[in-house]
């Protein structure tokens, strides 16, 4: 294969408890070439679709990233994790029990639209050049600054036994997390991630991705017809 004129996108269905840059580093063993990255990052605990370019068309992944997000998901109300999510442990806030539905999307419609969001602490977001989940890690404190997102549609698909199902369409820069946690508050009794798929990026859709392990084993595959 010659590096400097290859050139290839991946669309992957990323594997949960498997970190993007694990996909990444799997791709790049199976190809041999060192130019590979991908175009947005999913948490370990997320699954879905992760875009992962190689050779020239890194060159596309700002492109990439910056086209808009679906996802779907669960969030569980009347309680909430210090990272948002299931990384941290599960601590009970308010009994959530009189939420109803109605009340559940008229605090998504306060969620829908142009909005100033604020970062969960546990993020990859660098402040003062270090990476906040590092400090978070270490127990300090580091103030966040809301920054501006668009979430186009927030559709609440269903909710019962305190578990909201959702679809979310929203620009580059969104955190699911947030919009948990920011969820819980306008209700007043707490909100954290319990699953996440993304969906989309842009027109790429996730039943057009394939499964990691058997993607890697056809590279390899490839990779051996090429060197005959």
């Amino acid at each position: 294969m010659q590096e400097q004129a290859y050139a290839e996108v991946f669309l992957i269905d990323k594997p949960k408890e498997w970190t993007s840059f694990d996909v990444v580093k799997k791709v790049r063993n199976a190809l041999k070439i060192k130019k590979v990255g991908h175009a947005g990052t999913l948490d370990p605990l997320a699954t879905g679709l992760l875009i992962v370019c190689a050779g020239k068309m890194t060159k596309q992944i700002e492109t990439f990233m910056g086209q808009e997000k679906e996802y779907t998901g669960t969030f569980v109300i009347g309680e909430t994790t210090e990272s948002f999510d299931l990384e941290k442990p599960v601590e009970f806030v308010a009994d959530a029990s009189h939420i109803t539905l109605e009340d559940v999307r008229a605090a998504a419609l306060q969620l829908t639209g142009d909005i100033m969001q604020v970062p969960p602490m546990h993020s990859a977001i660098k402040v003062d050049g270090k990476r906040v989940y590092e400090s978070a890690r270490k127990g300090l404190d580091v103030k966040m600054e809301p920054r501006p997102v668009q979430v186009r549609e927030f559709e609440i698909t269903s909710f019962q036994d305190r578990v909201v199902e959702f679809r979310i369409s929203c620009s580059k820069g969104t955190y699911i997390r947030s919009l948990a946690r920011d969820l819980g508050e306008i209700l007043g009794v707490g909100a954290y991630m319990s699953s996440l798929c993304r969906t989309r990026i842009g027109e790429f859709r996730l039943e057009d991705a394939k499964d990691l392990l058997p993607l890697i084993e056809e590279i390899k595959a490839r990779r051996a017809d090429e060197n005959l």
